[in-house]
């Protein structure tokens, strides 16, 4: 079952609109980049709130908008020999409906952007374990050698002695970026329990502010104006304020299609016109 959505277009995509609904079979249509994205979860009073990033006003894309860590992913991120524990690339890729290679690249970025942009590591000694604390000096070189590309994320779990947890991600949505765009992402959505003893930070040059945010909060300063958020991230936050508990929160949804918004002109002026699963 699918459901038709329409959400605001945001001013700064106003012109864009505009121009794809005029003429867009014309128009130069951008490649989306793969990318990945974490809802990085912990609880407060038996329910989830959400540790979020405000972008910069600087950013190309999505700026001054409420975001969850991720970003896109790197071509060392397909490496081959990767220290791994958890659902194997193979059972993603199946699960996910993407090339093996293309499956790890994608869980590989999403554990990678997590560590580069809020500090913490879903990683650990052995597959039944969590790394501890990672805030020391020998990290934040670690956390800034892989936003640099001069250390690949494989590289670092193994010198470190570590293997990527990727039981502890699970699989939400999938989003593309609408193709009026001229800078577009193909992202999947996971989420993932703040290990314990780890601490989330905004140690981070794409971002003005960070906070655990009360999912439902969030939503409400947004239908107000008084925070900016991107359609899929509106709907990520409703699924979050919508569980039931925090273990439910924490369970892969079934059944991800991709989702890609496209503009509609109505009555009202042009919304961004969205097919999603029921």
């Amino acid at each position: 079952m699918t459901k038709v959505r329409d959400f605001v277009v945001p001013p700064s995509l106003q012109a864009h609109a505009e121009a794809w609904l005029d003429g867009g079979e014309r128009m130069t249509e951008a490649a989306p980049k793969l990318a990945a994205s974490v809802m990085l979860l912990r609880e407060k009073q038996h329910r989830p709130t959400v540790f979020m990033l405000r972008r910069v006003p600087s950013m190309a894309f999505a700026a001054s908008m409420w975001v969850f860590p991720g970003g896109g992913t790197d071509p060392r991120d397909a490496e081959v020999d990767v220290p791994w524990a958890g659902p194997s690339p193979v059972e993603w890729s199946r699960a996910m409906g993407l090339p093996q290679d293309v499956a790890q690249a994608v869980v590989i970025a999403a554990v990678r952007e997590v560590f580069e942009e809020c500090g913490v590591l879903l990683a650990g000694p052995s597959s039944d374990s969590v790394v501890g604390d990672v805030t020391g000096e020998g990290w934040r070189a670690d956390r800034a050698a892989l936003v640099d590309h001069t250390l690949a994320f494989a590289e670092l779990l193994r010198r470190r002695r570590l293997v990527l947890r990727s039981d502890l991600l699970a699989l939400q949505d999938h989003w593309i970026t609408p193709r009026m765009e001229p800078k577009r992402y193909d992202t999947w959505f996971f989420v993932a329990r703040l290990p314990d003893g780890q601490q989330a930070d905004d140690d981070t040059t794409e971002a003005d502010l960070s906070e655990w945010v009360d999912p439902a909060a969030l939503l409400r300063d947004a239908a107000d104006g008084k925070a900016r958020v991107l359609p899929p991230t509106i709907v990520q936050l409703e699924n979050l304020a919508a569980a039931v508990s925090f273990a439910s929160a924490l369970v892969g949804r079934p059944g991800v299609i991709p989702v890609m918004p496209e503009p509609h002109r109505t009555a009202d002026g042009i919304v961004l016109r969205t097919i999603l699963a029921d």
